[in-house]
C-alpha cells in the first residue's frame, strides 16, 4: 500500500511539474496521498484539487494518457461510489398515503386532458378539483385564474398518490400567479423530446404567496420548482414544499440552471421532508445544487430533507452542492431589495437534513448572512462551505465528513460540529444504513432545532447531525 502511494504521488508530481502548478501545491498533494489526510492543502478540498489537475491535463495527451488513471483512483477514494441498486428513502418524499386533511367531495372532477384545462381555468376559492387516474398528456403551460384565501384555499388533487400521471411537454408546467393553491398526491413527468424545454414543472410567480405543493413525484425537469417576482414588487412568501420527490432518471442534456428547487427573492419558505436527487447538469458550466435560496428573501428554512446529489456515479462531469443560500448569486435587477443584493439570503437555516453523495459541498453559504446550519448529516461531500463576505454563519452541531471552509471575508461560529469517519459510526452509511455503529458523545440542544430528521423532539443533551434516536423514522402522521 505504501508503495502504491509513494507510486501515485510521484506520478502526481510529475503531472502537478509538467502543468506548472505551484510548488506548494505539488508539495500538498504529494504530502497529503502520502499521509491519507483528506485536507491536501490550505484552501482546496481534494476533490477540487483532482478536478483542477484533470483540467490542467487537457491537452497534454501523453501525459494524460499516463496518469489520469492515478487520479481517477485517487477520485475513487476521496469520492466514494454510492453502490448498486436504489437507495432508501428514510422515509422523506411522496408517501403512498394521500396528503391533505381535507376530506371533503371534490367541486369538480376531471377525466381527460381537456376537463383538465377547463376546470383549471374556473376553480374558485374553496373548490377542489380532483383529477380521476390515468395519463394526462399537456403540451402548454397551465396558468391560474383566480386566487384562493386562507379559509378557502384552491385544491387540485388525485385521491391516491401515483394514480394520476401529468406529462408537460412544454417549458413550463403549471404557473401560479395566485394566493393559496395547493397541488397535492400527483405525478408529475417532463417528456421533451430536449432537456432544453422542459424547465419547471411549477413557476410560482409574483402574488402567488401561500402556495403548497405537497406529496408529489416529480421528476425530468432542469428546475423542477421555479419561485421568484414578477418584477412589480410582488413576491411569492410564505409558500410550503413538503413530501415531494424531486428527481432526475438521467443527466439533464442542458446549459441552463439545473436545480430541483430554485428560489429567487421570496421570503419564508418552507422547504421540509422531501427527497432531492440526481441533478447533474451536462453542459455550460455543469454547476448544480439540490435545493437553493437567493436573491434577498429571508428566514426560508430547509429542514429534514434527504437530497443525494448523484445516486450513481460521484465522479461524473461537473460539480453538484446538495444545499444553498446565495448558490452562485444573483443578478442585482432580479433581487428583492430593490436591486441592492446587500446579500443573497437573510436569517434562513438548514436543520436535520442528510445529504449524501456531492462531489463538491454538502451545503453551502454564499454571501448570504446571520444563516444557521445546524445538525445536519454530510455522507461522502466535501462538507460545509461558507464563502463570499458579508457571509456570516452560525455552524451547529453537524456530524459531516470533509471540513467547515470559511473564505474570501465570511465569519463563522463553530459549535459542537463533529468530523469524522462515518463508516466508524453509522453500519453503511454509503448505503443509507444508518444505523449507529458507534454514536457520537452527545451535545447540547440548541433552541433554534428542537425535533431530529424524523420530527422526534430533541432531548436537552441530543446527538450531533439529523437524528437524535435510531432510524428508520416512524411513518408520518396523515399530513
Amino acid at each position: 500500500m505504501l508503495f502504491l502511494s509513494v507510486c501515485s504521488a510521484l506520478a502526481l508530481w510529475a503531472t502537478v511539474a509538467a502543468t506548472h502548478l505551484a510548488p506548494s501545491e505539488i508539495l500538498a498533494y504529494a504530502g497529503g496521498v502520502l499521509s491519507g489526510q483528506k485536507r491536501l492543502d490550505g484552501d482546496r478540498t481534494p476533490s477540487e484539487l483532482i478536478r483542477h489537475l484533470q483540467k490542467r491535463l487537457q491537452g497534454h495527451n501523453r501525459l494524460e494518457a499516463a496518469l489520469l488513471p492515478t487520479l481517477l483512483h485517487l477520485q475513487s477514494t476521496t469520492e466514494r461510489t454510492p453502490g448498486n441498486g436504489p437507495l432508501p428513502t428514510l422515509g422523506k418524499g411522496q408517501q403512498t398515503r394521500p396528503a391533505g386533511k381535507n376530506n371533503a367531495p371534490p367541486s369538480m372532477l376531471a377525466a381527460s386532458p381537456e376537463e383538465l384545462l377547463q376546470a383549471l381555468k374556473t376553480l374558485q376559492a374553496g373548490q377542489t378539483l380532483e383529477i380521476l387516474p390515468g395519463t394526462y398528456r399537456l403540451r402548454g403551460t397551465v396558468t391560474t385564474r383566480n386566487a384562493g384565501s386562507p379559509q378557502a384555499p384552491i385544491i387540485v388533487r388525485a385521491a391516491k398518490p401515483g394514480n394520476v400521471i401529468i406529462e408537460f411537454e412544454t417549458t413550463e408546467g403549471f404557473q401560479v400567479h395566485h394566493p393559496y393553491w395547493i397541488f397535492e398526491n400527483l405525478l408529475i413527468r417532463g417528456v421533451c423530446k430536449h432537456d432544453e424545454t422542459c424547465e419547471h414543472a411549477f413557476h410560482v410567480v409574483g402574488k402567488a404567496h401561500h402556495t403548497t405543493i405537497r406529496n408529489n413525484h416529480i421528476e425530468n425537469f432542469n428546475a423542477h420548482l421555479k419561485i421568484n417576482g414578477n418584477g412589480a414588487g410582488d413576491w411569492p412568501d410564505d409558500g410550503l414544499l413538503e413530501y415531494n420527490t424531486l428527481t432526475n432518471t438521467r443527466r439533464r442534456e442542458t446549459h441552463l440552471p439545473t436545480t430541483p428547487f430554485d428560489l429567487v427573492g421570496a421570503s419564508r419558505w418552507l422547504v421540509a421532508d422531501n427527497i432531492v436527487s440526481n441533478f447533474v447538469k451536462g453542459h455550460g458550466d455543469q454547476i448544480s445544487y439540490g435545493i437553493f435560496m437567493k436573491g434577498a428573501g429571508s428566514n426560508g428554512r430547509i429542514e429534514r430533507n434527504l437530497v443525494i446529489c448523484t445516486p450513481q456515479d460521484i465522479s461524473q462531469p461537473g460539480m453538484r452542492v446538495g444545499i444553498s443560500f446565495g448558490s452562485g448569486g444573483t443578478g442585482k435587477a432580479y433581487c428583492r431589495d430593490n436591486g441592492q443584493c446587500e446579500a443573497e439570503h437573510f436569517g434562513g437555516i438548514a436543520s436535520n437534513n442528510i445529504v449524501a453523495h456531492c462531489n463538491d459541498f454538502g451545503i453551502d453559504v454564499n454571501h448570504s448572512k446571520n444563516i444557521t446550519i445546524a445538525n445536519n448529516t454530510l455522507i461522502n461531500t466535501s462538507g460545509i462551505d461558507v464563502r463570499r463576505g458579508p457571509a456570516s454563519a452560525r455552524i451547529y452541531g453537524n456530524l459531516l465528513e470533509g471540513r467547515i471552509r470559511a473564505r474570501d471575508g465570511a465569519q463563522l461560529k463553530l459549535e459542537m460540529n463533529e468530523i469524522a469517519k462515518l463508516q466508524d459510526i453509522f453500519e453503511a452509511p454509503d448505503a443509507l444504513n444508518l444505523n449507529w455503529r458507534t454514536p457520537p458523545e452527545t451535545i447540547a440542544s440548541t433552541p433554534l432545532v428542537t425535533h431530529d430528521f424524523c420530527n422526534r423532539p430533541r432531548a436537552d443533551a441530543t446527538l450531533p447531525g439529523a437524528f437524535s434516536e435510531a432510524v428508520p423514522c416512524p411513518l408520518p402522521d396523515n399530513h
